[in-house]
């Protein structure tokens, strides 16, 4: 049986991700703030680290033959703490021997982003929490080529679906559902990526059962869902079994109001992924294959919003 440390075990991804290791039969160690995991099964093992504290995460993740990590300040700490975890992190999958899995995102293509990005298009560090990912990713690889631990990067886009929330889909798209609301951040004609956060949890999972025929350092990318705001609401509209009205976000507000508010910046400056059409692709479908099937976008919507307490009308296949 193989053991995996799942960093950030409260978080959304990393919530999902413990629970589709430990459903694999992997012996998983849930590693918070705490010691303290929420959602997740009772013979799931429980360990408190403080990830700042190189130590502390090493004796956290000892035993573990893969480290997963969902280490993922606010916003407005990236620049002071994204490096510093980064390495720690690397830290413990050195004196562990550990494989190390990491969600990648699409900040990496910068401004010059577009439709089906693959593991070959040139990162374009145009805006500043891109060019942290892509400081954090060089730093992975000359880990892996320079002390030999490796690395293994899943790309995805927006994530969506999970008890947890805290995504776009939650905080903005169905904010207001209850009310027949359809609140989306950008034009609605436009692709814009998507990761079904189950899905994903498996891809990974997939991915660690690879790890031993891969390179000690590779990038993949996760298609998921490339869906259009029509595409969306329509998925919801179907969901919910009731038409829908359709509102947007006021972005001059955020930028604006980010003159005074740190986190209002932040936010506003990746505004551009909801007003440039953008999407995954990957090079590597040969070697993806296992991780390739996703669930349906239909029956990903119904049940995302069904994670939220909507009275949803799922696929049949579901019910």
């Amino acid at each position: 049986m193989k053991t995996i440390a799942i960093l950030g075990a409260n978080g959304r991804l990393s919530n999902m991700a413990a629970k589709a290791f430990h459903k694999a039969g992997y012996s998983v160690i849930a590693v918070t703030r705490t010691g303290k995991s929420r959602n997740l099964p009772a013979d799931i093992e429980n360990r408190a680290a403080n990830a700042h504290e190189v130590q502390s995460l090493i004796q956290a993740t000892r035993g573990a033959d893969f480290i997963f990590n969902g280490l993922n300040p606010p916003y407005t700490r990236w620049s002071k703490e994204a490096m510093p975890l980064a390495k720690n992190v690397i830290a413990a999958a050195r004196s562990h021997g550990a494989v190390h899995l990491f969600p990648g995102n699409v900040y990496n293509y910068g401004t010059e982003i577009g439709l089906n990005m693959t593991e070959q298009t040139s990162f374009s560090p145009s805006v500043r929490k891109g060019l942290i990912r892509i400081q954090t990713e060089e730093v992975f690889q000359r880990a892996a080529e320079e002390e030999g631990v490796k690395t293994l990067i899943l790309r995805a886009g927006d994530f969506y679906g999970g008890p947890i929330e805290g995504s776009w889909f939650d905080l903005a798209l169905a904010s207001k559902l209850r009310k027949k609301v359809f609140t989306y951040p950008g034009p609605m004609n436009l692709p814009h990526a998507w990761a079904y956060l189950p899905d994903l949890a498996n891809a990974f999972v997939s991915l660690a059962g690879l790890s031993s025929d891969l390179g000690k350092f590779e990038r993949f990318n996760f298609q998921g869902h490339t869906l259009t705001g029509n595409e969306m609401l329509a998925h919801v509209e179907t969901a919910l079994k009731s038409p829908i009205k359709q509102a947007s976000i006021p972005w001059f507000i955020f930028k604006v109001g980010g003159l005074v508010n740190a986190m209002w910046r932040e936010i506003a400056e990746m505004s551009y992924l909801w007003s440039t059409p953008h999407s995954l692709g990957t090079t590597n479908a040969d070697k993806l294959a296992p991780i390739l099937d996703c669930t349906s976008p239909q029956s990903a919507v119904a049940n995302a919003l069904a994670e939220l307490d909507f009275n949803v009308d799922l696929p049949e296949s579901q019910q």
